[in-house]
């Protein structure tokens, strides 16, 4: 993904979606569990839900939980840690939440 102000680039970098929220369901799903998505977009995201298998961590292995911002605010943060995310990124909806981890920043330099 490319990053633009003013139409000039000045970020690069590689993006995984981690999850989505439905704000009407009071839901949040894991990118690995929605079957609607390619697997460009998943990057490893399997990895999480493997590591809440491996060390008995509630939600990271469950296709699905409710909706509580506390809950999915440490989501976020576990799965930047356990895939070495430099950032994260929310995206909101009108009905919804879309969540992704940033990788492999760059800033974009002037080739002239």
């Amino acid at each position: 993904m490319t990053w633009s102000r003013r139409a000039k680039p000045f970020l690069t970098g590689r993006l995984t979606m981690i999850g989505s929220v439905s704000l009407s369901q009071r839901t949040w799903l894991w990118s690995w569990a929605n079957e609607s998505l390619p697997s460009a977009a998943l990057g490893d995201i399997a990895r999480v839900r493997r590591f809440g298998e491996a060390h008995d961590f509630p939600v990271l292995p469950w296709p699905g939980f409710d909706y509580l911002p506390e809950l999915v605010a440490e989501a976020r943060m576990v799965a930047a840690s356990v895939l070495d995310a430099d950032g994260l990124w929310a995206e909101s909806t009108d009905d919804g939440e879309l969540h992704f981890l940033l990788h492999g920043l760059k800033p974009v330099t002037d080739a002239a």
